[in-house]
């Protein structure tokens, strides 16, 4: 009997390794993770299948496609019968010719075109950020949509449910979308102040149903009455007001107002995002009025996510690193950056484009901080100027191109944001627009430190060791 058992305990454990290993042969498209999880799961039966069960298949992604084919989520502007008037493509300024490349892969990957005839205005922490937007909640006629990762329930948050009510009482429309893990940022929560009140307040993916760390919905948009829009990096709370701080530990940050045609793409991405936490399709043609222009900026909303088929954002500051001609700027709060984004970045540099990172020199996540220390070097060494920028803690994310392109919204460059969660941001091509950021960087710049290769190398043992274990965790920071 006992031989019986061993014989019947090792057959099961080769059919277990085989099955394993020939999962991460078909399924794995990185050669070197595929190898590694094939050579753990034969030499170590039932331990290896075991881990790569557990950490090796990637469950998030095949998670959202899975919503995707099965419909619940919304893709696209078919999905909205409202949004179908004939779309007229503008032609890129003389000056952006060479980035025709660029529109052309945009096209290809993202659902929305181009749209010309936009403004966008940036609007500098909570402290111009907020009253333009409390004061759209409160000249609000007929609709009024938030969605959020975080809306705190402090001084600044209670001013923001107080217009939300304002305006649902005298018969406005109001919903509000709370990422289910950004709003346990903050005691109490958002909805609870706002439980019987007139306004609708949705989670999106609660924790207590099925949600995750991951898969969040990072987005940050209002749209008030269809046409006037404000989007960006900042969420709801106190931590924003810089000028007059609300706490000892404020977060710098840029948000943007946005009025012209893009409006009604962040108007559909709410939407969709509002059927899949609802099952509600709101498709009447008063959430999408008409919009005239209102300024020179030709836009597209890049609404981005593990469903989508595509890794929308990531293509994109690949296609605009290869297409820049002059000069490649970046403000993130979180930089961890891929071997294909780092092999672009020093290849732009090689090539001779001015290449310059601005990071927040004390991150309010010191693991993130430690990660991204650790890629330093090789970017340094390739050409590439990386700046520390002086606390207090820099929220913001710019990528600008040549003075003439923008890539402005809600993702950092790190694997969380261009892999995991749901994410929202506005490709621009002006170049006045651009100036006005661009001058931003340089402010920035004119304050920060520049780190050299002589301090990567002068990092002491213990900082070296600990930067580069932190490293090891990057796919999943």
């Amino acid at each position: 009997m006992d031989t019986v058992l061993l014989i019947s305990a090792t057959a099961v454990s080769i059919i277990v390794s085989l099955l394993a290993a020939g999962h991460a042969l078909l399924w794995k498209r990185d050669p070197r993770s595929a190898l590694g999880w094939i050579v753990v799961s034969l030499y170590f039966p039932l331990l290896g299948p075991f881990l790569y069960w557990m950490m090796g298949i990637n469950r998030i992604v095949r998670k959202a496609r899975r919503w995707q084919e099965t419909g619940k989520r919304l893709d696209g502007r078919e999905s909205f019968q409202a949004l179908s008037r004939r779309e007229v493509v503008p032609l890129l300024p003389v000056e952006a010719s060479h980035l025709v490349e660029l529109t052309r892969l945009a096209d290809r990957v993202v659902a929305s075109s181009l749209t010309a005839g936009n403004l966008i205005e940036p609007l500098s922490n909570g402290d111009t950020a907020y009253p333009e937007m409390l004061a759209a909640i409160d000249r609000a006629a007929s609709s009024i949509n938030l969605s959020t990762y975080i809306f705190d329930g402090d001084q600044t948050g209670r001013s923001f449910i107080d217009a939300l009510n304002r305006a649902a009482d005298r018969g406005v429309e109001v919903r509000v979308m709370v990422d289910g893990l950004g709003e346990k940022y903050s005691l109490p929560t958002a909805r609870s102040l706002l439980k019987g009140s007139p306004v609708r307040v949705e989670r999106f993916l609660p924790l207590r149903q099925g949600g995750s760390l991951n898969l969040r919905n990072h987005r940050k948009i209002l749209v008030v009455d269809g046409c006037e829009g404000f989007t960006g990096g900042m969420n709801i709370g106190g931590r924003h007001m810089v000028d007059r701080p609300e706490t000892k530990s404020p977060v710098v940050d840029l948000h943007f107002r946005v009025r012209g045609p893009v409006v009604e793409e962040l108007q559909r991405i709410f939407l969709e995002d509002w059927y899949f936490a609802t099952g509600r399709h709101l498709d009447d043609p008063r959430y999408f009025p008409p919009l005239t222009a209102g300024g020179d900026s030709i836009v597209r909303a890049i609404g981005d996510g593990p469903d989508k088929e595509f890794r929308k954002l990531h293509w994109i500051v690949m296609g605009a690193l290869s297409c820049a001609s002059r000069q490649v700027r970046i403000m993130t709060p979180y930089f961890i950056p891929d071997r294909a984004l780092i092999a672009a970045l020093a290849t732009s540099a090689m090539r001779g484009i001015e290449v310059a990172i601005v990071l927040p020199e004390r991150n309010n996540l010191p693991l993130l901080h430690w990660a991204a220390r650790s890629y330093l070097w090789e970017l340094l060494q390739c050409g590439i100027r990386v700046f520390y920028q002086p606390p207090p803690f820099v929220h913001t994310k710019l990528f600008l191109v040549d003075g003439l392109w923008s890539l402005i919204g809600s993702a950092n460059l790190d694997p969380r944001s261009l892999r995991l969660n749901f994410e929202l941001n506005l490709e621009v091509y002006d170049r006045q627009f651009t100036g006005l950021l661009e001058r931003h960087f340089d402010e920035a710049l004119s304050g920060s430190r520049e780190v050299t290769l002589e301090d990567m190398d002068g990092r002491p043992l213990a900082q070296k060791l600990r930067d580069g274990a932190s490293k090891l965790l990057s796919p999943y920071l």
